[in-house]
């Protein structure tokens, strides 16, 4: 457990708390009841509120006889949390995409199909904000018409044009290790954006849209991808400009963090 943030039970350690045993915990998952969080080194680790679905999973499983379907739909019709310890600035984000989908009609089990991720990932993203990676994000954003940016409250009141440093406005954190802060605010005709990316953050996966974007590195090391062919190592100082349209992954090729200037024309990410 961690004193100094959420606190982090280990798969033994939920499983007590749930009232089942630790393998039963697995079998969830590949159920897609649940997805875990991940630490840095690889171990599942369960949030309050994972535990707290734990046990609604269990009592829907012996109390109502339901299977995993069954339970997924009964997860499904309830309220999300609003006092779990994942709550906070990036459960905002969470609302917007559970509200884009009910208006459109659409079950968790139809959109994350759709999408190719499982329906407890794309659960648990819109109760935390959190569990998916870059390229899903953009993913879901472009199946409901929007952008990352406008999920992500950009697009808010006006706002002075000046922003001082270390007060930037963070993005809710969804993918583990990449933070993204913002340069400008408002409504506006460039995304302006500085990326701090942890040792092996990655987009995980190629994505597009309309555009042209712009990136500089101020340190670290970053690899980018574009048409999965053409590879660019840059480093501190070193700048890229490319079409949006053209499919783009990266990942931090450096030990440390990796921070870059990163800014999109119109503002379509």
């Amino acid at each position: 457990m961690n004193e100094n943030g959420p606190v982090r039970y280990k798969v033994a350690e939920a499983a007590r708390l749930a009232g089942v045993s630790a393998s039963t915990l697995r079998l969830w998952e590949s159920q897609g009841l649940l997805v875990p969080g991940r630490s840095q080194t690889g171990h599942r680790q369960y949030s309050a509120d994972d535990v707290a679905r734990l046990k609604r999973i269990s009592w829907y499983r012996v109390e109502r006889g339901l299977n995993p379907a069954a339970i997924r739909e009964a997860l499904e019709g309830e309220e999300p949390s609003a006092d779990g310890a994942e709550a906070g600035q990036g459960s905002g984000l969470g609302r917007k995409l559970r509200s884009l989908r009910h208006a459109s009609g659409k079950t968790l089990d139809q959109v994350a199909g759709d999408i190719g991720i499982t329906a407890s990932t794309l659960s648990t993203l819109e109760r935390t904000s959190q569990g998916v990676s870059f390229k899903t994000l953009h993913d879901l954003a472009e199946y409901y018409g929007t952008t990352v940016s406008r999920l992500s409250g950009e697009e808010s009141e006006e706002v002075p044009a000046m922003i001082r440093t270390g007060e930037w406005r963070t993005w809710p954190e969804t993918t583990p290790g990449v933070t993204v802060q913002l340069l400008a605010e408002g409504r506006r005709m460039m995304d302006c954006h500085r990326f701090v990316l942890a040792p092996g953050a990655a987009s995980e996966g190629a994505y597009r849209h309309e555009g042209e974007e712009f990136m500089h590195v101020l340190s670290g090391r970053l690899e980018l991808v574009l048409d999965s062919d053409q590879f660019f190592d840059l480093g501190p100082g070193d700048s890229l400009y490319f079409e949006s349209r053209r499919y783009h992954s990266w990942r931090n090729r450096h030990d440390g963090e990796t921070v870059l200037l990163w800014i999109n024309t119109p503002p379509t990410f």
